[in-house]
């Protein structure tokens, strides 16, 4: 009897976590309807056959090599198969897959419509292998970095990824969009910023709420069980801060925006509802609802004054607002989970972010020049002018459209 228990907790949790992959996979839908309908329709298609190549390499990437960096298993040969403590070895893959390649998804929104799109699957291609597998080592594999020092000595803590996965996809974005500048037309010869209006609004308002969905299987996901009953109060807490903290962004950021623009800014709404939920990633576990609504509100609030200040003062061109919304609402979350979990301190939060930020933003920025000398990042100014689709894809992603 007790081992017929056992194996129904063990078919339970399998199966939970296949169902919460599952989710985060559909994240990847998520961020190419968003990032198509914040650029310009020339340049649709293009950023399409990013975020779809992006996760096909991610997957393959991560099994040839990076699970192995990560947690030293062996995916390539056998470490996909088996059985696991309390789930299956598989099911851990799948849903540690999904994480790479929502990472790297960040990064396909700050470089669009100016990057060269085989020089994107190239970095892409280190990145899941090496880049982001080391520094999860670092933080979920529970390893030493370079034999200096263990971030589980400082006690840093991320539930799901605030930083891991989100900061990191940041520095990955802003060592790339350092070195690639800004697009043709977006700051005028006094270096006043111009808009560039995204192409189709409700597709992008259509990709945050696919995100918004898929965030419970991001969050509730990492929970790691379901099969009993403090699991299932513990998922529960999640899926609901998850929300809490999302709603508390979107309502944060609109009314900073018609406080401060005088409108009522869809751009600005879309990304608070990330913030939100990028905010509470670090910590769903331990803040009430109410504190997990304040957290994502804050994050609204951060990521309104980020996109303006990288936006005007520092002239760093991100059409979607990902460094902003992933990178610096990645830190606030981070150091947002010590006002909740006692155990957590913000010296060991901050030793976590520093070492991650550091480490993926040098050792990305040493990829992106190295790929800029070798095969180059920029397109042409003509094939900017005409569009990404044309130029690295041979077609119009709204044919019927276009005015010849």
């Amino acid at each position: 009897m007790e081992n017929q228990i056992l194996e129904l907790q063990y078919a339970i949790d399998t199966f939970y976590f296949l169902v919460m992959g599952a989710l985060v996979m559909w994240m990847a839908a998520g961020f190419s309807m968003l990032e198509a309908g914040l650029v310009r329709s020339k340049n649709t298609a293009e950023i399409l056959t990013k975020n779809i190549g992006l996760f096909a390499i991610a997957c393959t990437m991560y099994m040839v090599y990076g699970y192995d960096v990560m947690y030293g298993g062996d995916a390539f040969l056998s470490g996909i198969s088996g059985q696991g403590e309390s789930y299956s070895n598989a099911a851990d893959f799948y849903f540690q897959v999904v994480f790479v390649a929502t990472s790297m998804s960040i990064v396909s929104g700050a470089v669009a419509e100016r990057m060269k799109l085989f020089t994107f699957f190239a970095f892409a291609v280190i990145f899941t292998t090496v880049i982001y597998p080391l520094e999860g080592s670092w933080t979920w594999g529970g390893a030493s970095v370079f034999g200096l020092y263990s971030l589980s000595d400082f006690g840093f803590y991320d539930f799901a990824g605030s930083g891991i996965v989100h900061m990191a996809g940041a520095a990955a974005a802003l060592a790339g969009v350092l070195l690639l500048g800004a697009r043709k037309g977006k700051y005028d010869k006094d270096g006043k910023s111009m808009p560039i209006l995204g192409a189709n609004l409700p597709l992008a308002t259509l990709g945050t709420f696919i995100l918004w969905m898929g965030w419970f299987g991001f969050n509730g996901g990492s929970v790691l069980a379901m099969a009993s009953k403090e699991s299932a109060d513990a998922v529960a807490m999640v899926f609901v801060n998850t929300n809490a903290a999302a709603a508390g962004g979107v309502i944060a950021a609109l009314l900073l925006a018609k406080m401060w623009f005088g409108k009522a800014d869809l751009t600005m709404t879309l990304n608070g509802a990330l913030a939100g939920l990028v905010a509470i990633t670090a910590g769903p576990d331990t803040p009430s609802v109410l504190v997990a609504t304040l957290i994502g509100a804050v994050g609204g609030i951060l990521v309104v004054l980020s996109i303006v200040w990288l936006d005007r003062k520092l002239r760093i061109d991100d059409p979607v607002g990902a460094i902003s919304v992933h990178g610096v609402v990645g830190l606030w979350g981070l150091l947002a989970v010590p006002l909740t979990n006692s155990d957590v301190t913000f010296t060991g939060q901050l030793v976590g972010a520093v070492t991650i930020f550091v480490w993926v933003f040098v050792a990305s920025g040493v990829v992106w020049f190295a790929l800029k000398t070798l095969m180059g990042i920029r397109v042409t100014k003509e094939d900017e002018d005409e569009g990404a689709d044309i130029s690295e894809c041979g077609l119009e992603a709204y044919p019927e459209f276009v005015t010849k």
